[in-house]
Formats: structure tokens, sequence, C-alpha cells
């Protein structure tokens, strides 16, 4: 490899997913190599206002990207895993999962819209209006508080603050990775003087699978960048995330599936707890086990029994 040796960094244009790339650029340049951020456009960026259901698959923020790695026109490409398809072009592969963020998602609320006792994990008035794109969210809160208007609310994370803040909202549910990730590089365009930031606990409003992780991907047959990608890969966060998406690819899910998985390391064993809708009723289920397909084997199956008619 030779001193500074060019990568082609693919990622969306947002300011998350141009933080989120610039983390991983850093980390590969300290490694010698010269990173170039590809911007490009995926159909999920394109459509800002329909629902996820009505763009298409899973997949509307990555099949762009996942071709141009295909094509060779990239080296890599750094993801919200979450994004990520089960299934993915057989050329590919996730060359690094880097250490996890924060999971959960987080409840951000106009401070005059906050109400109820004190200890509610959902301190909003009946009735209240709350922002989500996401079918998984929406049925959390249907299931936890049918009071509740949930309207449909997309666009990238500042974007949807900036509703929030200007009363189109009571409440808005976001990631708290893409908060954090965003804060921290002074991108968010808000110092949220005026909404409290509430922690879901992710036992609880179970988040999407992979939620706070990132996937690096490249193509198999690379393998200058398979061993540079070694470097940056967290085994513990690799693992829970296995453990979660194969729960998922058992629930055949996408964009507008709601279904959600959080596993937690304990010493050798992890909990892995998932959620998911179906017909209009909220089902959960906990397993713990060690291996992580085993361990998402043993969940689905919990929720499979409490489905079946």
């Amino acid at each position: 490899m030779s001193a500074r040796a060019r990568l082609r960094l693919g990622t969306r244009g947002s300011d998350l997913a141009r933080t989120q790339s610039a983390t991983i650029a850093e980390a590969l340049e300290r490694l010698g190599f010269a990173v170039e951020l590809v911007i490009i456009k995926t159909s999920g960026d394109r459509n800002t206002t329909s629902s996820f259901a009505s763009i298409g698959p899973q997949g509307v923020f990555v099949r762009e990207i996942e071709q141009a790695l295909v094509e060779r026109r990239i080296e890599l490409a750094v993801h919200s895993f979450k994004d990520l398809p089960t299934k993915s072009p057989e050329e590919l592969t996730i060359g690094a999962v880097p250490a996890r963020v924060d999971p959960a998602d987080l409840l951000l609320v106009r401070r005059g819209a906050v109400a109820g006792a004190p200890g509610d994990w959902l301190p909003l008035a009946a009735g209240a209006r709350v922002g989500t794109a996401s079918a998984r969210r929406r049925a959390w809160l249907h299931h936890f508080r049918p009071d509740l208007a949930v309207e449909p609310l997309r666009g990238n994370v500042p974007t949807r603050v900036r509703r929030l803040e200007e009363g189109g909202f009571d409440a808005i549910v976001l990631a708290a990775a893409g908060v954090e990730r965003l804060q921290a590089e002074q991108r968010l365009g808000s110092k949220l003087r005026d909404v409290a930031v509430l922690r879901l606990d992710p036992d609880r409003f179970v988040p999407a699978p992979a939620q706070g992780a990132l996937a690096v991907q490249c193509r198999r047959d690379d393998a200058r960048v398979l061993e540079a990608l070694a470097e940056l890969d967290d085994a513990p966060s690799r693992a829970a995330v296995a453990a979660e998406r194969s729960a998922l690819a058992r629930a055949e899910g996408g964009c507008d599936v709601a279904f959600g998985a959080h596993a937690v390391a304990a010493g050798d064993e992890r909990t892995l707890v998932a959620m998911l809708e179906r017909n209009g009723t909220v089902h959960i289920a906990r397993a713990v086990g060690s291996d992580p397909a085993s361990l998402a084997a043993a969940v689905w199956a919990k929720l499979e029994e409490a489905t079946r008619p």
C-alpha cells in the first residue's frame, strides 16, 4: 500500500450522513489513506414527502450507493446500519461495524407541550400531535398512548427539529444516535433550548434493529480495503447488530414494517428483546444466549407463538 493510497467513500448528502462518513474517513486517513467523499443521492433522498411504503421496498436510502460499489465507482460506503436491507448484492460485504452509539429513540417535546405527572415516560397531553415517518414508532406510540395524534414527518434531522420548534408538532421522535452525532459536530442547527429531550428506554420502546450502529460496506474481493476496515471493527457491536438483524430477517422487515430489536451484552451472553406489531396488536419477546443467530431464532419463535391465531 502506498503512503497515501486513495479511497472513494460513498455517502448520502445529508448533514448526518456526511458527519457519519467523515468519522470513518478520518479514521482511514490516520491509517495512511487519502479519502474522498462521494455524495450519492438515493431514491429516499429524492422523495421527501411520500411515506416509505409508497417509495418502494426496504433499501430506499442505500440502493444507489450499493450499485456504485458494485460498479467500482467507489471503494467503500458508510450507511446507518438500520437503513441496510437484510440482503445486499452478493459482491458486497460489511467490512466494519465501528463501536455503536446509543441505540435508543428520543422523544423531543416543545416545553409548552409537556404534560402529565412527574415520572411519566411519555409526558404528553391527550391528543398531542407527534411527528414521525417510522411505522415502528407509529405503532409503539399508538400502543402505549392510543390517544395521541401521530402524523407523518419526513426530512433530515434539522428539518424535523425545526418543524417541532416552529409549532408544527407537540413532539417528535428521533434516533438518539443522529442527534448525538449532529450535536457533537455542531450541525444540528438548533440548541434545543425550548425542547425537552427524553430518552425512551430501549427495553420498552424497542428501537429499530441496528439503530445507533454504522455499517462500512465494501466489495468482497477488495483485500486492501478489508484489511484497513478490520482496524475499525468493534466485535461487541457487530455481534449485537447481527442478533438484531437476524431477527429482522425472520420478520421479513422493511421500512414500513413495525418491528424493533435490541441486544444487550452481559458477560459472555446477551439478551435480545424484540417487538412486533401484527394485526393492530403489539407483541414483545425476550431471549438470552451467546450465538446471534440462535438468539434471534429463539426470540422469533416466541413472537410467532404469541401471534398465532
